[in-house]
């Protein structure tokens, strides 16, 4: 039930966004941002795909979706965003200055080690995959997602012009998006991730583990 009603929150704002962004004439940064997610999230269903077309099968699927479509497009669209001439929500001082860096950092910090600490499973995902349950995946199933959120809240107060921030907006509801996505198919590919997502939270760590 709280799956359903954050992703009926998530659909809320996406959609309140797109709206904005078509309106202000900005046609070619929904479009590149929503097929970058799309195909992101299309990326997540690997079980299926090595259903279809074998484990090596899949894993390309999974590789061709996500690294050379889906990543590049959206990157282009918040590329897009950040250039627009759009009105600044309001101006950045020193303080906001400190603030983004230390968003920037803090985000980083989970983005950057949970890639290491997954390897090659991040963006070539497999039927053969084990779990990770060491590490900052101990305390959280998502640590680079949850280093994500933080990242496009720093980005974002350097330049909080409408078009970035709401792009940013996006980013947001999609990295929480993209995480349900993929425990289905985490689910499928790996029969002790349901037992662990009981016991570990999705993005925010508990103080003190079971």
């Amino acid at each position: 039930m709280k799956t359903v009603i954050y992703l009926l929150i998530a659909f809320t704002v996406a959609s309140l966004s797109v709206l904005y962004l078509g309106t202000a004439g900005m046609g070619a940064v929904i479009f590149f941002i929503i097929t970058g997610f799309a195909l992101v999230g299309a990326s997540a269903f690997t079980a299926y795909y090595s259903k279809l077309w074998g484990e090596k099968g899949g894993q390309l699927a999974t590789m061709i979706l996500r690294n050379l479509l889906g990543i590049p497009l959206w990157f282009t669209g918040f590329v897009l965003a950040w250039l627009a001439p759009s009105p600044f929500l309001f101006n950045p001082g020193l303080w906001t200055q400190l603030l983004s860096a230390f968003l920037i950092v803090a985000g980083s910090i989970p983005f950057i080690w949970g890639h290491i600490e997954l390897g090659w499973r991040t963006h070539m995902p497999s039927v053969k995959d084990t779990l990770v349950r060491h590490g900052l995946y101990a305390y959280a199933r998502h640590p680079i997602y949850a280093g994500g959120f933080l990242l496009l809240a720093g980005i974002a107060l350097p330049r909080p012009t409408y078009s970035f921030v709401i792009a940013c907006i996006l980013g947001e509801v999609w990295l929480m998006i993209q995480a349900r996505l993929e425990e289905i198919d985490l689910v499928q590919r790996m029969p002790d991730y349901r037992k662990y997502m009981e016991e570990v939270p999705r993005f925010i760590p508990r103080i003190r583990r079971r």
